[in-house]
């Protein structure tokens, strides 16, 4: 049973008497622990329509590039397999979202999507709920608690919202059966694009091909149960102590896979709570993760200088004529050419693997703050570098992750030039704390 609150009408319009029920996928890239997709298959079988997956593929996601493209392909290539194996066809076409839907939705008798909690995501949906003949509902996945059953507000900090989530974790955190499309679909057989071979697909797209895929991380639902289960089995009895020290390799690494919808929170979350050492990770995965969402869909300039605190805006603005011991042009700090060697090496981290310690990330972004000129620029540059090379940037976590070097989700410190009352944080953190040496060799 799916819990009503995470269903939603996003239109009034009424059912039609057309031949399928389709599932609009966007956020939510599994065939697996999706309650978007056990819905429509629920409505399927209610309705005795045959259900439809629908994915768009648009080539000018804001800030995609090759690296994330080609993730988010892999996925989609294992995904149309596994719902081919549940007797569900999918539809991939390269076209805007919103218009490929609209465009389906003429042999739907209703449409089901999953959530989006940025602009652009909340913009496609609103567009194809006013532009459909069919009822349109939302159901959402991505999420252990709906964020406005978590809150009705933009929260302060982890601790204004971790009681909110903590007393509904119990009712939302239920095990979701897979149910059986009663109907066959593919008694037709819709185009779609072949992504088969996804080097040539990419070759006849106008991806912008400058940052390279990396290796280390394959998309699709297998590599993240694969990553999932590694955590599992090798990690998580020592997370809470070494999670924090970039030179070793304590964290799931599951971030871009959550990013593209691979797999579910609530999966990891009910898979890491049979373990007698979760404490710590569900405080990542569950509270620190939903805080991020609660930023970007509560602050409208959630993605700009805006929309960190005004406290932290007048401060940095208090000192931003401090003087600055270095100043750095953006392609110096992107091609890691300071003279910071920890520094150097995070951003090479990030630029050759897709990922960035998370611990090494707020260090990387509070000095961007000290070598910058302006503090709005710097928020311009963290978020460009982020955005670009990170697999799990440009979502929630990556905003409010920028945000947080500049002060969202925190408090005033003790007052320093350049930073005011923002924390602060140097090198010399890293050296009592790791072997921050062997961190820079590794990625010098």
């Amino acid at each position: 049973m799916i819990d009503p609150t995470r269903i939603k009408k996003l239109n009034d319009k009424t059912y039609q008497e057309n031949g399928y029920i389709i599932y609009w996928m966007q956020a939510s890239q599994r065939s697996k622990n999706n309650h978007a997709l056990e819905h429509s298959i629920q409505l399927s079988n209610r309705y005795q329509k045959p259900l439809l997956v629908f994915f768009g593929l648009t080539e000018g996601f804001p800030e995609a590039n090759l690296r994330h493209y080609m993730f988010m392909l892999q996925g989609l290539k294992e995904l149309k397999k596994s719902l081919e194996q549940r007797d569900i066809q999918c539809i991939i076409r390269r076209t805007s979202p919103e218009k490929g839907i609209v465009s389906l939705s003429k042999i739907a008798c209703l449409v089901v999507v999953d959530r989006g909690y940025q602009r652009i995501q909340r913009s496609w949906r609103s567009y194809v709920a006013n532009h459909i003949k069919c009822p349109m509902i939302q159901v959402e996945s991505d999420v252990i608690v709906p964020v406005e059953e978590a809150s009705d507000k933009e929260e302060f900090a982890a601790f204004t919202l971790r009681p909110k989530l903590m007393k509904k974790y119990i009712k939302y955190a239920k095990d979701l059966k897979n149910n059986v499309a009663l109907k066959d679909s593919f008694t037709k057989k819709f185009p779609s694009e072949d992504i088969n071979d996804i080097t040539s697909f990419v070759s006849k797209t106008t991806i912008d091909p400058l940052v390279k895929p990396v290796e280390g991380f394959i998309g699709g639902e297998k590599n993240a149960e694969k990553r999932l289960n590694e955590f599992l089995k090798n990690k998580i009895d020592r997370y809470a102590d070494l999670k924090n020290d970039p030179t070793l390799e304590y964290t799931s690494d599951l971030s871009p896979y959550l990013h593209f919808g691979n797999i579910s929170p609530l999966q990891i979350a009910l898979e890491v709570s049979k373990t007698p050492v979760h404490e710590a990770f569900i405080e990542e995965l569950f509270v620190r993760r939903e805080l991020s969402i609660n930023f970007v869909y509560y602050n409208p300039s959630y993605d700009s200088y805006e929309g960190i605190p005004q406290w932290a805006r007048d401060t940095l603005q208090d000192h931003a004529n401090d003087k600055r011991e270095y100043l750095y042009e953006l392609e110096e700090l992107e091609q890691a050419n300071t003279h910071d060697p920890y520094w150097n090496a995070a951003q090479r981290q990030m630029m050759t693997t897709g990922k960035m310690h998370g611990y090494m990330r707020m260090y990387w972004g509070k000095k961007i703050i000290e070598w910058t000129k302006r503090p709005h620029d710097a928020y311009q540059r963290t978020l460009y570098l982020n955005n670009k090379y990170e697999l799990d940037g440009r979502d929630p976590n990556g905003f409010a992750g920028v945000a947080w070097c500049f002060g969202k989700h925190d408090r005033p410190w003790k007052k320093r030039p350049v930073f005011g009352t923002i924390r602060y944080m140097n090198d010399a953190g890293l050296k009592r704390k790791f072997d921050i040496e062997a961190y820079a060799k590794r990625y010098g």
